[in-house]
């Protein structure tokens, strides 16, 4: 079955469930909201890990975006979901803590696809290699929040736009 015709848990804005979509169906205008996740890995020294996002990827092709995103399908738990999407598309494993949040609803210029989101923001730390798979990440990056904060502030386009409010969530849980 292609992700696009997996089933997303539909969500009320204070995060019940409320039924299930397609991703397809959900992400179609003006978009369903449902349940996500996004995901912040740190290294030692501090620095958090980008992804570009594959060419091929149906919503915010070629733009940078946190270590991955996701949907957890009805029913199953935020944390298993993402530890399952950081294998597939980094070949890496950690450790996942949520902090926090984040609601958001964005248009894909390109696509015309609608992020409708009631995202949970996990938090991990890992050292080791990164194995992405091409399919799903064109390329990686390890960036200090600081230089990443104003890469956002300068090159807003360049960059999913979802990224400053998972930043945002987790500077929030770090107070």
């Amino acid at each position: 079955m292609s992700r696009e015709q997996q089933l997303v848990e539909l969500v009320a804005t204070d995060g019940t469930a409320s039924g299930s979509a397609t991703v397809e169906d959900a992400h179609r205008a003006p978009g369903r909201l449902h349940r996500a996740f996004s995901v912040l890995l740190f290294d030692p020294d501090g620095r958090v890990l980008l992804q570009q996002r594959a060419a091929v990827k149906t919503r915010f092709a070629l733009r940078w975006a946190n270590a991955c995103c996701g949907h957890p399908g009805p029913g199953e738990p935020v944390v298993v979901a993402a530890a399952r999407r950081l294998d597939e598309e980094l070949g890496v494993s950690a450790s996942l803590e949520e902090v926090g949040v984040y609601l958001y609803q964005a248009a894909d210029p390109d696509s015309g696809r609608v992020e409708f989101e009631y995202d949970h923001v996990l938090v991990g730390a890992y050292a080791g290699p990164v194995r992405p798979d091409p399919a799903e990440v064109a390329e990686t990056d390890w960036v200090l929040p600081a230089e990443l904060e104003e890469r956002l502030r300068r090159f807003p386009d360049f960059y999913a736009p979802w990224l400053a409010g998972v930043l945002d969530a987790w500077r929030s849980s770090q107070r």
